[in-house]
């Protein structure tokens, strides 16, 4: 007792990416998760990092600050989910959502921003996502953004924060990259209570010593895929038009893909831990995120039919927050597929077991349910 230890070691901070980790003369940029050791049976102790950086940077993190360049963590897991940028050419505004601090960081002197529209769109639909869901499970948010000067588009989530990595910068203002940045910052805060609070029991807790399997990631990313978009055209930062070209978007991209007559979605959940986003062996396996968000619709529009538009997969998501999200449980496949059961008010097997657990193809029962709104599906050749 009473005794200390110091470890020193390099490491490669070269990789820019949402999920990377940075350091030249114009910034430091830390995945704390991936650069990071904990001692074992310590990570639920408090933690502390000091960062040795020129006086004028800034720092962008989600974490306290004890003192200047001093972050307090209660544990190793709000440590590890805390990305920061440091730098002297930081950009930085915020804007207020049900009484609570936004902040927008902007790494990237490339970038011209219209901040008075980003920040109006930014707000409308952080305000839709708090009213979906009653609540918020953190005190404060930030958007980390790295504009950088190539093309580039990454995103991902962290306890109170998202990392997104965005470019070419010259452009983020154009109509078509900032479509992107929309799209994506309103993926990454659903995930703040869609993964980050409603969590999988495989990941309550989370081992960092092994991989972590789990066959819902249709719920995490295919849910938040669906909600990304559509929350931007409830909150009217997208058009109905724009909202309509970007759902096109993500059928194309599904129906280009033979992997979904291969491999169910959980079974794609399950197999994600290997590869990630990067290509296996061809038309094997079904995106979790395309045919996530399909399956999304099709079960809101299934209830909305059920119920008059009364009740609607947001009630299921309310449900999941109150019964898990707040409580600190992790949910099963048995957990959500109560849920649903019971917002729709009668059984629903069948939808999981020919669109999650099987491989039923998707189009003739999602264009009948697009023909309860008026909308229908056209096949192009």
């Amino acid at each position: 007792a009473g005794r200390s230890v110091r470890v020193r070691y390099n490491f490669y901070a070269h990789q820019m990416d949402a999920g990377g980790s940075w350091l030249d003369e114009t910034q430091l940029y830390l995945n704390p998760v991936q650069a990071l050791m904990y001692a074992e049976g310590h990570q639920d102790l408090p933690c502390q990092l000091t960062l040795v950086v020129p006086p004028d940077w800034r720092l962008a993190c989600g974490l306290s600050q004890s003192q200047a360049n001093v972050l307090e963590a209660q544990n190793f897991d709000q440590l590890a989910d805390a990305p920061l940028i440091a730098s002297p050419t930081i950009q930085h505004q915020q804007y207020e959502a049900g009484g609570l601090p936004f902040h927008v960081w902007a790494q990237g002197e490339e970038a011209l921003i219209n901040w008075p529209r980003l920040l109006a769109d930014f707000k409308a639909f952080s305000e839709e996502q708090l009213t979906l869901f009653g609540g918020f499970p953190v005190q404060e948010y930030h958007f980390l953004n790295q504009f950088l000067p190539y093309q580039h588009y990454h995103g991902v989530e962290h306890h109170n924060s998202t990392v997104i990595t965005l470019g070419p910068a010259e452009l983020l203002m154009h109509e078509a990259l900032y479509k992107e940045l929309l799209g994506v910052s309103c993926h990454e805060l659903f995930h703040t209570w869609n993964i980050k609070a409603i969590r999988p029991a495989e990941m309550q807790p989370y081992d960092y010593a092994r991989e972590n399997y789990f066959r819902t990631c249709y719920i995490a990313e295919g849910i938040t895929t669906y909600y990304g978009e559509y929350l931007l055209a409830r909150s009217h930062v997208r058009t109905p038009a724009q909202y309509f070209e970007e759902l096109n978007t993500v059928l194309r991209k599904h129906y280009a893909d033979a992997g979904g007559q291969n491999l169910s979605l959980a079974d794609a959940s399950m197999d994600l831990w290997l590869d990630g986003y990067k290509p296996g062996v061809p038309d094997r396996k079904v995106s979790v995120y395309h045919k996530g968000a399909l399956t999304a619709l099709l079960l809101d529009l299934t209830i909305r039919n059920l119920h008059g538009h009364a009740r609607s997969l947001d009630d299921v998501m309310r449900r999941l927050y109150e019964d898990f999200g707040k409580t600190g449980r992790g949910y099963t496949e048995a957990d959500y597929a109560r849920i649903v059961a019971e917002v729709a008010g009668r059984k629903m097997q069948v939808y999981f077991d020919k669109f999650i657990n099987g491989t039923a193809p998707l189009q003739e029962p999602l264009d009948k349910a697009l023909h309860t709104v008026g909308c229908q599906l056209v096949a192009y050749e």
